[in-house]
């Protein structure tokens, strides 16, 4: 079974949990911080410790701002999911590079992490980011490049 954990409650998390869950993927939301749970859809719930993951996993971090943002990666590729990914502007630098050095991981491992993740598709909204990430994954798992490209 797809399994799809999405990574600190926010709105984008709120929309990636709803789509994934029709999609048939197995969903969970992590939020590390209870006082944070704050945004969490009807019929859902945040777990405060990181699910076992494995190879079935699809791990997708929707908040990079957060302090947590290291230990939670770090954590997150020990666990070998299939696929990693951080939120964010692909403009700017990723954060999680400097968050991840300082915790001593291997650049292999940091090299795991996806980021931007999603389709371009001109995203903007919390459900439009939510739907192009997980179109992204999608279109990763069925080995395709995604857009209209056939």
């Amino acid at each position: 079974m797809r399994t799809l954990v999405a990574v600190f409650a926010s709105p984008v998390s709120r929309s990636l949990l709803k789509f994934a869950r029709e999609v048939g993927y197995h969903v969970t939301l992590f939020e590390p911080d209870p006082a944070r749970v704050t945004d969490v859809p009807e019929g859902f719930e945040a777990d405060t410790a990181l699910p076992p993951l494995d190879a079935s996993a699809d791990v997708v971090v929707t908040d990079h701002h957060r302090p947590e943002l290291g230990a939670v990666l770090k954590a997150a590729l020990a666990g070998e999911p299939r696929w990693v990914g951080v939120l964010g502007n692909p403009r700017h630098p990723g954060p999680h590079v400097a968050a991840l050095q300082g915790l001593g991981v291997a650049d292999a491992d940091i090299a795991r992490v996806h980021r931007p993740v999603g389709l371009n598709i001109g995203s903007r909204t919390p459900p439009e980011i939510a739907l192009a990430t997980l179109a992204g994954l999608i279109a990763d798992r069925n080995d395709r490049p995604g857009g209209f490209a056939f």
